[in-house]
């Protein structure tokens, strides 16, 4: 049994008849009363944000997740069709289960998030940073140079992404799967 002095980012409790994963934490002691550790949890189940607060010291019942390697292999409606990089058995994950799957390309490799007791696909989460190549950006204006400003382009999956002005179709971009956030030219 852990407490939350073990609490850190990505960690999978147990909790409210739910599996949720942290997201961010804080520890918090007051000049005045006992310390607590304020969290936002995101749920497995429905997929919301939860913000709660804990007592220093509390216990809580981590949950027994593995995070296996899976590669992409193609989109069939809603479904998403990954292979296991040891193994090679096939599986098929709803789309709603993925965050930002239009980011996602074939052969792309992903960390699928597994119960280990229940043997249960709770999640799969895409690599921190995809390289994706511009198909479409909108034209430059001349004198927009002043400030930070960005223009919508297309990507290769489909998407559209927030970009400097300088990006030209063709170009290979790095994009933080997490925010959807430009990071460089790869």
């Amino acid at each position: 049994m852990a407490t939350t002095a073990d609490i850190r980012n990505g960690l999978c409790i147990e909790w409210n008849h739910d599996i949720f994963q942290f997201v961010d934490f804080q520890h918090v002691k007051p000049g005045k009363g006992n310390a607590f550790v304020r969290c936002k949890m995101k749920s497995f189940k429905t997929g919301r944000l939860l913000e709660h607060t804990f007592p220093s010291g509390h216990e809580i019942i981590t949950a027994r997740v593995l995070r296996k390697p899976h590669q992409f292999l193609y989109k069939d409606g809603d479904d998403y069709h990954f292979m296991d990089q040891e193994t090679f058995d096939q599986v098929t994950i709803d789309g709603k289960m993925i965050e930002n799957n239009d980011l996602l390309k074939e052969g792309d490799v992903c960390d699928v998030i597994i119960h280990e007791e229940q043997n249960l696909i709770l999640a799969c989460e895409l690599p921190n940073f995809v390289i994706l190549e511009v198909t479409q950006a909108d034209p430059n204006v001349k004198g927009n140079s002043a400030s930070n400003i960005t223009k919508n382009c297309l990507v290769e999956t489909g998407s559209t992404i927030k970009v400097p002005l300088f990006v030209e179709a063709g170009d290979k971009i790095k994009i933080d799967a997490r925010t959807r956030a430009y990071m460089d030219r790869a």
